[in-house]
């Protein structure tokens, strides 16, 4: 068929007009009787209705499908982000245009070749996901670069000089001396569930938080924005516009001689 949804926008310059000696743009026979304009093409009947049977169409398992597969670019975004920012100890906010058209392709081929409106916001949706997701992994490697560089001080010795061994474990395990300074609770633990919680909240809202420093904070935000521009472009429902059916005019009289 000459009208792939890939290539939807018509290559003329000026408008078309049935009539004699016109022909149809996918199967360039003669227009006869009735005729459509796909996109702006002229089409005949048989080509029309060709075309009409093989475009996709919706349903819950090809949104399924789309969706698991937008998951699983989602992850693959959200690893080679963090995995780049890890390695070369470099953030730059170019890989989210990389993570936007992943998501979008992943989820058109799971789809095969079907989009919409909820195809392009769940495409949205896990192209954010992905990139603000992955400051996760990144501050916890932050983190343990941290702790190796500034270990911890171990306090080995009593504070006693001429205290003996035993006096100093019976110290550390009383609450607090009659004179001395009083010894700090320890901190109850964080639940884990909530500490999920926590720090999938932190890692949302990581595209915004960045803004303490304005210039790059909003450099990063428009390119992840980009990004998921490219996401929801490529998820999009295939455009396709069909018109019709016309009548083609009848041939004039040929005069008699």
């Amino acid at each position: 068929m000459g009208f792939s949804p890939a290539n939807p926008t018509p290559q003329f310059a000026t408008a078309e007009y049935a009539g004699s000696g016109d022909v149809c743009k996918s199967c360039n026979q003669p227009i006869s009787g009735g005729y459509y304009r796909i996109n702006g093409s002229l089409a005949c009947e048989r080509c029309t209705t060709q075309l009409q049977s093989q475009l996709p169409k919706d349903s819950h398992a090809a949104f399924v499908r789309a969706f698991t597969f937008g998951i699983g670019a989602a992850v693959l975004g959200l690893i080679g982000y963090a995995a780049f920012s890890i390695i070369t100890g470099i953030q730059i906010g170019y890989i989210s245009l990389a993570v936007g058209w992943l998501v979008g392709k992943a989820m058109r081929t799971g789809s095969r070749g079907i989009g919409g409106l909820r195809y392009q916001i769940a495409a949205a949706v896990f192209t954010y996901a992905a990139v603000s997701m992955a400051a996760i992994p990144i501050s916890f490697s932050q983190i343990s670069k941290d702790k190796a560089t500034n270990p911890r001080q171990v306090k080995t010795a009593p504070a006693n000089p001429g205290a003996s061994a035993d006096d100093a474990d019976a110290g550390d395990s009383a609450p607090a001396s009659s004179g001395g300074t009083p010894v700090p609770a320890a901190k109850p633990k964080m639940n884990f569930f909530k500490a999920i919680g926590v720090w999938t909240l932190i890692g949302l809202a990581s595209p915004f938080s960045a803004l303490q420093d304005p210039f790059h904070g909003a450099i990063g935000l428009i390119i992840l924005f980009v990004g998921i521009r490219f996401a929801w472009q490529q998820t999009g429902a295939p455009k396709i516009d069909i018109v019709g059916p016309f009548q083609s005019p009848a041939p004039a009289p040929t005069p008699a001689t």
